[in-house]
C-alpha cells in the first residue's frame, strides 16, 4: 500500500496562523508539526511510501519534510514532496482533494502498490493503518472509510455515513441538520451508543484499491472532490466499507480547534498520548540545548528544548521551542510556539533576516487564553486578557478569534500594551 497525504487548502478558518504557512506546516505541542501525525502514523503502521501532496503557501511545509523525513538505503522509503504543477496533462491547480490525487498519480502509478491509502494533514490522531487494510481486504471492499461515531450535536459539521448489516456503507449525507438526523445513526458498539454517539461521521480517511481508483478517475473526469463526488458516486457501483475507529480524533480546522487541542496536551492523562512507545511521533530532529528554569512556578504545562524560563508563573499553557519567558510573567491557558532563532543573538549574526530582534516575553506581563505564534515579541508589563470579552475582532498587531487572542508570527506588541 502506498500513501498520499493532502497538504491543505488555504485554511482560511486557521487565518492568521495559516498566513505565512500551510494548515499542515502550524507548530503543535512544542515541537511539532501538523504533518508529523499522518507521516508517523503511516511510519509506525510499516507504510514507507508516503507523498505530500502540496499547493498552497507551501515553502514552509516543504521544508519542513525535506529537512526531517530522510530513509536509509535499506529501507526503501521515502516521503516525496509532490508541489502542484502544470503539465501537459494538467494546465489547472488542484481544484479540490480529488483532483489533488488525480494529478499526482503520474508520478504515483510508477511504484507498485495494489492499494492507495489516502489522507489528510490538518489532523489529530494515532491509527495503525495495517488494521484499517485488513478490514479492506476481510470485507472485499473497494472502497474503505475510517469513521468515528459522533452524537446529534455533532453530526451535522461531518459528511455521516449509513452502513448495513455487513458494514457497507449505503448512504452518505454531507453535515445534515440536526432536524433530518432521523433514520441516519449505524450500528456501533455498546459503549458509543450508551454515550448516544450512534452517528458515523467520515474522518476523510480512504483506502481505494488501486485499480478502483483509476476506474472512478476515469469515470467521473469532473469530480474534484472525494467527499462530496466520488464516495457518493461509488456506493452505487462499488462495496464501500466502513472502518469504525473509536480513539481520539481531532480535525484542526479552526482557531479553537487548534487551541483546545493543544491545551489538552497539558493534561495528565490528555486523550492523544504524546508519550506510546509503540506509536511515537517524528519530527526534526534540532539537537537543541534542554530548557532552563529560574525560579519559575509551572503547572500542567509543556516546555519545549532551549526553552529559557525567568521568575514566573505558567499553567496550562504550551511553550515552544527556543521561547523566552521573562520575569514575573504569568501565563495561563496561553499557546507560545517558540522560535526560530535565540533572542540573545546578534541579528546581523542570524540567518533568517525577518522577525523583530528580541523575541519572547517582556518581564510583568501577562497573558491568558492566548496563541503567541512564531518569533512574536511581546512588551514588558503587557495585559493580553480579552477583558472586553471580544468573539471575533481584528486589532492593531493582534486578532481575535472565537474568544482566542492570536499574536501573529513575527508580531511585535509594545511595551504596557492592553488587549
Amino acid at each position: 500500500m502506498i500513501s498520499i497525504i493532502l497538504g491543505g487548502g488555504a485554511g482560511s478558518r486557521l487565518f492568521p496562523l495559516t498566513h505565512h504557512r500551510s494548515k499542515p506546516a502550524v507548530p503543535l505541542a512544542g515541537k511539532y508539526r501538523l504533518i508529523d501525525i499522518p507521516v508517523s502514523n503511516c511510519i509506525n503502521s510499516d507504510i514507507n511510501q508516503i507523498f505530500v501532496v502540496t499547493q498552497y503557501n507551501s515553502a514552509s511545509l516543504n521544508r519542513h519534510i525535506s529537512q526531517t523525513y530522510r530513509f536509509d538505503k535499506f529501507r526503501h522509503g521515502f516521503v516525496n514532496i509532490l508541489a502542484a504543477e502544470q503539465t501537459p496533462f494538467s494546465k489547472e491547480w488542484f481544484q479540490g482533494t480529488a483532483d489533488a490525487v488525480r494529478q499526482s498519480m503520474q508520478h504515483v502509478q510508477h511504484y507498485r502498490h495494489d492499494e492507495v491509502l489516502i489522507l489528510s494533514g490538518d489532523q489529530l490522531y494515532t491509527m495503525d493503518y495495517q488494521k484499517m487494510l485488513a478490514h479492506h481486504r476481510a470485507t472485499n471492499a473497494d472502497v474503505t472509510i475510517a469513521s468515528i461515531p459522533v452524537d446529534a450535536s455533532d453530526a451535522p459539521g461531518f459528511g455521516i455515513l449509513k452502513t448495513n448489516s455487513e458494514g457497507l456503507i449505503t448512504e452518505f449525507y454531507e453535515k445534515p441538520d440536526v432536524e433530518d438526523l432521523e433514520g441516519k445513526s449505524s450500528s456501533v458498539s455498546d459503549e458509543m451508543e450508551q454515550q448516544g454517539r450512534i452517528y458515523l461521521a467520515s474522518m476523510g480517511i480512504y483506502i481505494f484499491s488501486a485499480k478502483v481508483l483509476k476506474e472512478l478517475f476515469e469515470r467521473h473526469q469532473d469530480a474534484h472532490d472525494f467527499g462530496k463526488e466520488i464516495i457518493p458516486s461509488a456506493l452505487s457501483s462499488h462495496r464501500v466499507a466502513s472502518y469504525a475507529f473509536e480513539g481520539y480524533w481531532s480535525d484542526i480546522g479552526t482557531i479553537k480547534s487548534f487551541f483546545d487541542a493543544n491545551l489538552m496536551l497539558t493534561r495528565p492523562r490528555p486523550d492523544f498520548d504524546l508519550y506510546n512507545p509503540e506509536m511515537p511521533i517524528y519530527t526534526n530532529a534540532r539537537m537543541l540545548q534542554p530548557a532552563k528554569f529560574q525560579h519559575s512556578r509551572v503547572n500542567h504545562s509543556i516546555i519545549a528544548e532551549a526553552s529559557v524560563i525567568g521568575k514566573s508563573r505558567i499553567t496550562n499553557s504550551v511553550i515552544g521551542l527556543r521561547s523566552f519567558i521573562g520575569d514575573d510573567v504569568e501565563l495561563d491557558e496561553t499557546v507560545v510556539m517558540g522560535n526560530d532563532y535565540f533572542r540573545w543573538h546578534d541579528p546581523a549574526d542570524r540567518i533568517l533576516m525577518d522577525g523583530p530582534d528580541q523575541p519572547g516575553i517582556g518581564d510583568g506581563t501577562k497573558i491568558r487564553r492566548t496563541i503567541v505564534d512564531r518569533n512574536a515579541s511581546i512588551g514588558k508589563d503587557c495585559k493580553i486578557l480579552n477583558e472586553t470579552g471580544y468573539d471575533h475582532f481584528d486589532g492593531d498587531g493582534y486578532f481575535i478569534r472565537d474568544g482566542i487572542v492570536v499574536i501573529p508570527k513575527n508580531g511585535q506588541i509594545p511595551d504596557g500594551t492592553i488587549i
